[in-house]
């Protein structure tokens, strides 16, 4: 019996390396025939694009006159683009302003009449008045100063009946709401993001992931003893490895599932509300062939009219989504010419513009648009906001520098629909292959076509209906005449 469970065991095993090692030998084939700038068409494949980003300048911290940068982990732009860059090696927080020059360098803080370090700090936020709340990961903390950098409070050490016992409290990433809400990622936290109220008591879990199982570690555990499943690891759900607040308050976070939602919209009450109408669900490259290969999304950058952008740290690339879902575009990658990357770590807009941090290399890559990302940007903030005619302009013009573009035909067709042309955007939808949209733009102009024919059509069916009572009564009377012709 246990010869003949060995066998299988092993039969299994082999089996599925063999399909891995074919999985995986198949997405390096695709990776080899990628373009450097491209779409997914309605079928999944990739398909060239223009570019819509260029590396322009690369900054390290020699450059900027303040010193070498180390092992840089985070970087936040505020709204009057000032420029916030930890430099988690040499646990300091180096302030610039939009031209890049340096305004000022946090290196500790006064507390209780003595000076403070950060030790291997891991993430940082600035909120719209210059408060600055810094994960503080080497000393187990959350630190806010306020826009002079003063100390206003220290949170450590939180307690609650939700946590585990022996656990240790290692922020790495942190946001905070227009209410002082603080929300907090943490290393070996399975439960979901760390919610803390204004005063830094911590209040409960939000937006915990589902558990993702392995169909080929669920079938070895089918096929194990009690006793040895016992000592196997039990399915949790995963981290998340970063998030972004909006200026409405909904938290996107990115987790480290390789396939599944890796992306998500969080409201106040920690449900997902991302959309996902695009071809396909957002998460990086789709043509991944094993869970080795799918793409790694360590960081999320939130710009206006819900326009989001991921970072996947397997292949250093850039992937942008308007807030239906649709791909716009990518760019970036990992190798050593200018707009690739070493180990790329976060990324951050300031304005139209991206700031690509690269931990490795202690650098920072500026990517400035070009006109056809100019152009998608304005067409997808056009719709947002809805100025249908321009978005309907725009997106005709991003067509005609990308005719593989085949989301902007069903932005058209939306604008139309807005705009009451019905006909004409069940046209765009048809070719961009949206069927919900076109199945709606059906309705509404059969609906349009019924109240436009309508009268006439109800006119001929009395007028008919008269007649034909009319003609019934004369054929009676006429009858009748000749009956009573007969009789007499």
């Amino acid at each position: 019996m246990l010869s003949s469970l060995y066998k299988a065991r092993t039969f299994v095993f082999t089996t599925l390396i063999c399909l891995l090692s074919i999985g995986a030998g198949s997405a390096v084939v695709n990776a080899e025939e990628t373009p450097a700038s491209y779409n997914y068409s309605y079928w999944g494949a990739a398909v060239a694009s223009p570019a819509a980003y260029r590396a322009t300048a690369l900054l390290n911290g020699d450059s900027l006159g303040v010193g070498p940068f180390k092992e840089p982990n985070d970087i936040h732009v505020t709204a009057d683009k000032q420029i916030y860059v930890l430099d988690s090696g040499n646990n300091r927080i180096v302030v610039m302003d939009a031209s890049f020059k340096p305004v000022r360098i946090i290196e500790s803080f006064d507390r209780n009449g003595k000076p403070d370090k950060f030790m291997s700090p891991q993430g940082l936020f600035v909120t719209e008045n210059k408060q600055l709340y810094v994960a503080d990961t080497g000393n187990k903390r959350i630190v806010h100063l306020d826009s002079n950098g003063k100390l206003v409070k220290v949170i450590e050490n939180p307690q609650s009946e939700l946590f585990q016992e022996k656990f240790q409290f290692q922020p790495a990433r942190v946001v905070v709401d227009k209410a002082q809400r603080i929300y907090v990622m943490a290393v070996g936290v399975f439960d979901g993001l760390m919610e803390f109220n204004a005063s830094g008591e911590f209040s409960t879990f939000i937006g915990a992931n589902r558990v993702r199982v392995d169909p080929a570690e669920l079938l070895w555990k089918r096929l194990s003893t009690r006793a040895q499943r016992s000592r196997m690891v039990m399915f949790t759900p995963t981290e998340f490895t970063n998030l972004d607040m909006n200026d409405e308050g909904f938290i996107y976070a990115t987790n480290g599932d390789s396939f599944g939602d890796t992306i998500k919209k969080l409201n106040a009450q920690g449900n997902d509300i991302l959309r996902r109408t695009g071809y396909f669900s957002p998460r990086g490259d789709i043509a991944a062939m094993s869970q080795m290969d799918a793409s790694r999304l360590i960081d999320i950058d939130v710009a206006d009219s819900e326009i989001y952008s991921v970072l996947d740290s397997r292949r250093g690339r850039i992937f942008t989504y308007n807030g239906d879902g649709h791909f716009m575009y990518v760019f970036g990658g990992l190798g050593n010419r200018l707009g690739e990357f070493n180990t790329p770590s976060a990324i951050e807009r300031v304005g139209d513009h991206f700031l690509v941090l690269d931990k490795g290399l202690g650098e920072i890559t500026l990517f400035e648009t070009t006109e056809y990302g100019r152009t998608l940007n304005e067409a997808v903030r056009s719709y947002y906001r809805g100025d249908e005619e321009a978005a309907f302009s725009l997106f005709q013009k991003s067509i005609n520098m990308n005719a593989n573009l085949e989301f902007a035909y069903a932005g058209i067709g939306k604008a139309l629909l807005r705009q009451g042309k019905y006909a004409e955007a069940m046209k765009y939808f048809k070719q961009s292959k949206d069927q919900p949209n076109y199945s709606k733009a059906f309705l509404l102009y059969r609906k349009e076509v019924l109240r436009e024919y309508f009268p006439a059509v109800m006119t001929c069916i009395v007028l008919i209906a008269l007649g034909t009572i009319a003609f019934r009564k004369l054929r009676q009377w006429k009858g009748g005449r000749k009956r009573a012709a007969i009789e007499q």
